[in-house]
């Protein structure tokens, strides 16, 4: 959600800030603001609802006055709408504090109510104006309790105030009368330290200063940080100090940029190929999977009677197509749960469940929450992440990450197929241990995996005629999916897509369901696109989708299908066809979906949408 930036060092801090948000665009957000302490010790600061390139206008146009301590931050609206009196940073101390925060305050109108009575003045609708106010009145107590300087203690503050904040939040805070420090608090919400030389940074993730450095440290729950130039101090919320783990960035910024493509969404897309071979990298070994980050798990690896996947939006699509995978290969029992409505429902946990969260960034908090519940009731818990030191990946047994590089668009794409490369690697790997299948049987499915890139890379040679399909269906108000078996995930994600990019009514079923009500939507001409399974296997759903097929041809339906080469059986019942390489059942949809995803990405085009940062949505959600 929200994007945050600190700094302290040697640079002019607006460039810094600046730079960073820009990098952090890809979270989602409404208004972006500054707050810096320049050479006389003045806090200034600047904020505006809209863009990031709003405010750097007025920045260029009226310039404030620099330092080298600064935050900044861009804003997905939660209390109160997208203002430039509700835009971070806000104010305490008269002016003296400026403060940024991620995330929700639940308690923050009865401390609202409290400081109004005590006479304090609000000027917007936000919660974070609260947290602002309550630091500066705080701070003003350590400065009575300071004696001859005048100075407070802004840590000390942090410490107190925290305390006293029930919810979600990361908060930073500068004060004009500490210059070289900018102080941080996190729960339940990310916050990342970069470490630099004679510098040092804060940010939402790692985009926001991997320009600067690759050397980061992940902030745990609960914790407090203090960043100096030359100095960073981690602790609790009591005061202790707390042992923190270095890691190094896996990318570089340029990872981060679009590269002379139109959009981030393309360039990702493009990019689907080495985030599965990426994925791979290093874990197939004389086609065995071979996975060291689960030895955590190898006590519950050979009991284990139940998964339970935890996931939201596209990673929900990717955790049905592990399910699949795993009941398949290793004949364990799956459940495949939305994260928001898990803990909600006091599911059946034990000892032998093993719950295993899928999320790109690591940081979406009904994802958080429920791992949360899951190991307080005794299930072990697998992180499959993304994102180095997230919060999910640190807070459960053990972590298999993903190899695809940083994700900017905020619609997922290149994440998904990693996702899914991730989930089939665990699903053989359990195989393997547990007997389930033969090393032959484990090397059949791995090459065919491993084989996965290249065809991929045939997939995205049809993007011309994928362009020239979306753009002649620019004034569609309606798209249906459909697919069977793992064809079905793929259509809830090929309408999930259009929903985000397009806005426009989609709506994926399993083909199988249509007679049972959704065949009523059907009408002359509307667009309804079928992935088409492959007729090559005895027991396939080929000859039950193509009857589905002429089911809604029947009633004047447009279709589009995506069938594999040479499946002459859809010809004379399908408009248009997509053709996608030949594999293996369990492996089409990683090749069916990115037709799909460029489709939405084209037909948004078209329409003159942003690709990239779709109305309404975040990247990262971190609030419940």
């Amino acid at each position: 959600m929200c994007g945050i930036v600190g700094y302290v060092g040697h640079q002019p801090s607006l460039g810094v800030l600046v730079g960073g948000l820009r990098r952090l665009e890809y979270r989602g957000y409404d208004s972006a603001g500054v707050a810096v302490i320049d050479g006389a010790g003045t806090l200034n600061t600047h904020k505006r609802a809209g863009k990031l390139g709003v405010l750097t206008a007025d920045l260029a146009s009226t310039p404030l006055s620099d330092g080298t301590t600064g935050i900044g931050h861009t804003r997905w609206a939660t209390h109160g709408g997208p203002t430039d009196r509700n835009a971070h940073p806000h104010l305490g101390d008269d002016g003296r504090l400026a403060l940024i925060h991620n995330g929700i305050i639940e308690n923050f109108a009865e401390l609202k109510a409290e400081l109004q009575a005590e006479g304090f003045e609000f000027t917007s609708e936000t919660d974070t104006e609260v947290a602002a106010v309550l630091l500066g009145q705080v701070y003003r107590d350590t400065v009575d309790e300071s004696g001859a300087d005048g100075k407070g203690d802004l840590e000390e503050a942090f410490r107190r105030v925290v305390s006293r904040l029930h919810g979600a939040f990361t908060l930073l805070a500068i004060h004009r009368d500490q210059p070289g420090l900018v102080v941080g608090a996190r729960r339940n919400s990310p916050l990342v330290i970069g470490l630099g030389e004679g510098e040092n940074f804060l940010g939402s993730d790692v985009a926001a200063f991997v320009e600067h450095t690759r050397r980061a440290v992940a902030i745990g729950q609960d914790q407090i940080v203090a960043i100096r130039a030359d100095s960073v101090e981690v602790t609790d919320f009591f005061g202790v100090p707390v042992e923190s783990q270095e890691f190094e960035i896996a990318w570089d910024a340029s990872a981060s940029e679009k590269g002379g493509w139109s959009s981030f969404m393309a360039k990702e897309i493009s990019e689907e190929p080495d985030a599965v071979a990426n994925t791979i990298l290093g874990r197939v070994v004389d086609g065995s999977v071979v996975l060291p980050e689960l030895e955590p798990l190898d006590d519950i690896i050979g009991r284990v009677d139940r998964i339970i996947i935890l996931a939201c939006g596209t990673a929900s699509y990717a955790g049905i197509l592990g399910k699949y995978a795993i009941e398949k290969w290793s004949r364990i029992a799956v459940d495949v749960e939305l994260s928001h409505e898990f803990r909600y429902r006091e599911p059946v946990l034990t000892p032998n469940t093993l719950v295993v969260s899928v999320s790109q960034s690591g940081e979406t908090m009904d994802t958080w929450m429920a791992v949360q519940y899951a190991r307080d009731r005794g299930a072990a818990t697998l992180s499959i992440c993304n994102t180095q030191g997230a919060t999910i990946a640190r807070g459960s047994d053990a972590a298999l990450y993903t190899h695809a590089g940083p994700e900017v668009a905020v619609a997922s794409t290149k994440a998904f197929v990693a996702q899914v490369t991730a989930l089939y690697l665990f699903a053989l790997y359990l195989a393997e241990k547990r007997e389930a299948l033969g090393p032959s049987e484990v090397a059949a499915n791995v090459e065919q995996l491993q084989a996965i890139p290249d065809k991929l890379r045939t997939v995205l040679g049809a993007g011309p005629l994928v362009r020239e399909l979306a753009h002649n269906m620019s004034d569609t108000r309606s798209v249906l999916f459909l697919g069977r078996h793992v064809g079905f995930p793929i259509a809830l994600e090929g309408a999930l897509k259009l929903k985000e990019l397009a806005y426009i009514h989609a709506e994926g079923f399993a083909a199988g369901e249509l007679k049972h009500g959704p065949i009523a939507l059907i009408e002359p001409g509307q667009r309804v696109f079928v992935v088409v399974p492959s007729p090559r296997d005895d027991d396939s759903l080929h000859p039950k989708v193509v009857s589905n097929i002429q089911e809604i041809r029947a009633r004047g339906a447009h279709v589009i299908a995506l069938a594999e080469e040479g499946d002459v059986a859809v010809l004379p019942y399908a408009d248009d066809v997509l053709r996608i390489p030949l594999a293996g059942p369990m492996f089409e949809p990683l090749l069916a979906v990115a037709p799909l995803q460029m489709f939405a990405m084209e037909l948004a085009a078209a329409k003159g949408l942003d690709v990239d940062q779709p109305r309404n949505l975040a990247k990262s959600v971190t609030v419940e």
